[in-house]
């Protein structure tokens, strides 16, 4: 065998394409980084004038006039925050009681059906949601929960600052109540696979010495993939902050800032979707392409702080 037979024997097939495909894959991450700094110039340019001409103040004012041409950013960003807010301490425990249920205490039989019901349950578009909520969900809320909370404050008490408004079943709670069934199926099932990431070994060797269930959850399984699941919640934070349809529809769709959890308000989303198509004048449009820059900012905050914790090994 010469030593040139020798050569091409050691080289593996297929190496002659590996320069390829690392400039492929060069490429590839590339044009996605090029595409997202390109989004967040175009948004800063398109909403540099709303920007320049309003300054601080248009983060600080709640003043929203297409008549007048004066616009404020203070009530969605409030009311982003608030509904995402919400949401997620409304959905957070259910999420985490479905994952526990289903690795620690659902029979077998039933424990594929209802995960595949919970993923299902993440692929029903927003819209419906939205509609769900207003046509459906909203009378409920008007009759059952708004009503009643409203009749039972104590006058002058913290609870009635926090229940007045219109009890027509739209509001800050209302959105934020959907907002939480929209990001529960995400949460649930990625709590579902962090535990069921989790060595059975360990459990075993807990339950072994005589822990409880609750104990195994809390001492062992929570501290294994704590940095994950705080991930996890960031995640389901990120999706809630971005939703537009479900909301607009519930939300009420009021600029100024809340004054109760009854009370009508809006968001970033809810308003960009509301006024975009309407907008007949270079500073609303203008003002509304600051919004998505806002929005685009807070979010992409959220989700590099949940890829922060993902990213690091859990012990």
């Amino acid at each position: 065998m010469t030593a040139a037979t020798a050569e091409r024997s050691r080289t593996p097939r297929g190496a002659g394409f590996d320069p390829a495909f690392r400039a492929l894959c060069f490429a590839s991450a590339t044009l996605l980084l090029s595409a997202l700094a390109g989004l967040l110039v175009s948004l800063l340019i398109g909403g540099w004038p709303a920007f320049s001409t309003f300054g601080f103040g248009f983060f600080t004012s709640t003043r929203w006039n297409p008549v007048t041409d004066i616009y404020g950013a203070a009530g969605p960003i409030v009311g982003t925050l608030v509904t995402s807010t919400l949401a997620l301490i409304i959905s957070l425990p259910i999420a985490f009681g479905a994952a526990v249920f289903l690795t620690e205490f659902c029979p077998s039989v039933l424990r594929r059906p209802i995960g595949i019901a919970i993923e299902l349950l993440a692929g029903i578009p927003s819209i419906v949601y939205g509609m769900w909520g207003l046509f459906v969900f909203a009378p409920l809320f008007a009759k059952y929960v708004q009503l009643p909370a409203m009749m039972a404050a104590p006058v002058g008490s913290i609870w009635e600052k926090l229940t007045t408004g219109v009890p027509n079943g739209s509001g800050l709670l209302t959105a934020s109540v959907i907002l939480a069934i929209m990001i529960l199926p995400y949460m649930a099932a990625t709590f579902r696979e962090l535990f069921l990431g989790v060595p059975a070994k360990l459990r075993e060797s807990a339950f072994g010495v005589g822990a409880t269930p609750l104990e195994v959850v809390w001492s062992m399984t929570l501290p294994y993939v704590r940095r994950s699941a705080v991930g996890a919640v960031m995640l389901g934070l990120g999706r809630a902050l971005g939703e537009t349809m479900a909301v607009t529809f519930v939300i009420g769709n009021a600029h100024g800032l809340p004054g109760s959890l009854f009370d009508s308000g809006s968001t970033i989303a809810s308003t960009i979707a509301n006024e975009f198509a309407e907008a007949s004048t270079p500073m609303h449009g203008s003002a509304l392409i600051a919004l998505g820059f806002i929005l685009f900012l807070i979010t992409f905050a959220v989700l590099a702080l949940a890829r922060s914790f993902l990213g690091k090994a859990t012990v």
